[in-house]
C-alpha cells in the first residue's frame, strides 16, 4: 500500500484493548482503510448543515471532497474516524485484468475467493488481492458490478452499480464508520455504507445498491464448479505483497474490533464469530458459523421466506496467518432459497450488532 505507514500513529492510539499485538505491528504497516467508528445512534432523517466553518465539513473539504453534498447525510458526522490511508489510499481496481481457470497457477486449493456468477459467467476475485485494495469495478454478462471486501469486518458483497439509470464508479473514502469500509462513488462524491450498500451522505443519501448473490468459497471449489470461469489476475498496476495476510492474527474469535463500535455491549456471540447474515424484508437473522459447522444445515425463515443455510469445510480464513494460504480452516456459507442462490453475507458478529441490533440469531 502506499505510504500507509505514516498515516497510522493516530489510528493505533485509538485502538482497543484486548487486540493482539501482533495485529497492530501488521496494522501499523499495511492496515486497509476499512470500518470502524462511533457508537451514535443513526438517524433516519437526513440532516442539514447550516454553518460548515463549525463542522467537519469544513475538514472534509480541505481533504478533497469538493462535489460531496454535505447537505444531506443519514448519519451523524460524529460516527466516521480516519482510517490512515486518505482518499483512493486503498485503490480500487477500476480496470481489472482476468484470466481463464485453466491458466490461474498462483492459487492454492483452500484460499478464499469471493465467487460472483451473472448471466451464467462465472468469476472469482481472490481475497489475497482484494484485501489490498477492497474494490473491484467490474462488468459481468454486461452488468456493471461492484465487487467489495471489508477485511475489518470480513464482509465480502458485490452490488449492482446501476443506480436511477446511470452506472456508477466506487473507490474508497478512507473512512471508516463501526468498523466497515465507506466507499465513494466517483460521479457524485457521495458516500456509502458497504455494509447494507446505503448511501449515507451526499447527493444519493438514502439510496440503496442491489446487492448480488456472491459468497466466499475456496479456490479448489471455484475451479471444479466453473472450470471456465475467469479469474482476477495480480496484473493490478500495483505493487502489492500478494499472498500476505497484513492483517495476521486479527481473526480471532474473542477479540473485539480494533475501534469501539455501536453494539459492544451486545455479548450473544463473541465479537468475531462469523455469522451468515441475512436480510428478508424488514427482518434480519443471523447464523453462527459454529452452529451450522455441527448440523451442517439449518433451514430458516424470515420475512415470509425460507432459507437452507448450509456450511462446508475446506476454506481458509484471509485474516488469519501471516500467509493467506496457510489460514486456518473456517468453512464457507451457502444459502439457498427454493434451490437458487440469495444474497448474503458472512461477516465477524460485531459488524451485525452495530448495524442491526434488531437482528434474531438462529442456532437450529
Amino acid at each position: 500500500m502506499r505510504a500507509v505507514a505514516r498515516n497510522l500513529p493516530g489510528r493505533r492510539a485509538g485502538a482497543r484493548a484486548g487486540v493482539p499485538a501482533v495485529v497492530l505491528g501488521a496494522l501499523a504497516l499495511t492496515l486497509a482503510g476499512c470500518g470502524g467508528g462511533g457508537a451514535g445512534s443513526a438517524s433516519s432523517t437526513p440532516v442539514t448543515v447550516s454553518d460548515e466553518a463549525t463542522s467537519p465539513v469544513l475538514d472534509y473539504r480541505l481533504e478533497g471532497w469538493s462535489k460531496t453534498d454535505f447537505s444531506k447525510h443519514a448519519v451523524p458526522f460524529d460516527e466516521f474516524r480516519g482510517g490512515g490511508p486518505p482518499k483512493d489510499g486503498i485503490p480500487a481496481i477500476t480496470v481489472p485484468v482476468f484470466a481463464s481457470v485453466a491458466n490461474t497457477r498462483y492459487l492454492e486449493e483452500r484460499e478464499p475467493v469471493i465467487e460472483l456468477v451473472v448471466g451464467g459467467e462465472a468469476r472469482a476475485y481472490p481475497l489475497q488481492i482484494m484485501v489490498w485494495h477492497e474494490i473491484v469495478d467490474d462488468v459481468v454478462a454486461d452488468v456493471p458490478v461492484a465487487v467489495t471486501f471489508c477485511p475489518l469486518c470480513n464482509t465480502a458483497i458485490a452490488f449492482d452499480r446501476r443506480v436511477g439509470g446511470k452506472t456508477l464508479t466506487f473507490s474508497t473514502t478512507g473512512k471508516l464508520r463501526h468498523s466497515d469500509l465507506v466507499m465513494y462513488d466517483r460521479e457524485t462524491e457521495s458516500w456509502w455504507q458497504q455494509f447494507g450498500g446505503q448511501a449515507i451522505v451526499g447527493t444519493y443519501t438514502g439510496t440503496e445498491l442491489t446487492q448480488l448473490p456472491a459468497r466466499m468459497v475456496a479456490w479448489g471449489e471455484f475451479k471444479t464448479t466453473h472450470p471456465r470461469g475467469l479469474v482476477l489476475t495480480r496484473g493490478t498496476g500495483y505493487a502489492r505483497d500478494y499472498g500476505r495476510n497484513p492483517y495476521e492474527g486479527y481473526d480471532d474469535i474473542n477479540s473485539p474490533p480494533i475501534f469501539a463500535t455501536a453494539g459492544d455491549d451486545d455479548g450473544r456471540l463473541p465479537p468475531k464469530e462469523r455469522v451468515v447474515f441475512i436480510v428478508a424484508g424488514p427482518e434480519a437473522v443471523a447464523i453462527p458459523f459454529s452452529a451450522l459447522a455441527k448440523k451442517r444445515l439449518i433451514r430458516v425463515e424470515a420475512g415470509g421466506r425460507r432459507f437452507d443455510v448450509r456450511w462446508r469445510p475446506g476454506v481458509a480464513s484471509a485474516l488469519d496467518s501471516g500467509q493467506i494460504a496457510s489460514g486456518r480452516d473456517v468453512g464457507a456459507a451457502t444459502v439457498l432459497e427454493n434451490g437458487k442462490p440469495v444474497a448474503f453475507d458472512e461477516p465477524f458478529w460485531f459488524a451485525v450488532a452495530a448495524f442491526r441490533p434488531d437482528v434474531r440469531i438462529v442456532t437450529s
